[in-house]
């Protein structure tokens, strides 16, 4: 006879997915906080400024994303 093997997460997988969005979330806030500061000081060049802006806006959205999708547990 088999028997289960235990659980050995202290996250539950919705803490998981609560957590990454969050730190994508913070990631994307930063990357473009910071295409906005090189814009601004005009010191970035295009390229660097749109790779910037780009995947900030990639890691804020899917970041809202994995939270807005996220049952409460209430």
């Amino acid at each position: 006879m088999i028997e289960p093997q235990p659980k050995f997460s202290y996250f539950s997988s919705m803490d998981v997915k609560k957590l990454f969005g969050t730190l994508l979330t913070l990631l994307g806030i930063g990357g473009l906080i910071y295409a906005a500061i090189l814009f601004g000081n005009g010191t970035g060049n295009t390229k660097q400024l749109i790779v910037y802006a780009v995947l900030g806006a990639i890691f804020f959205f899917s970041g809202v994303g994995l939270i807005r999708t996220m049952k409460s547990k209430e």
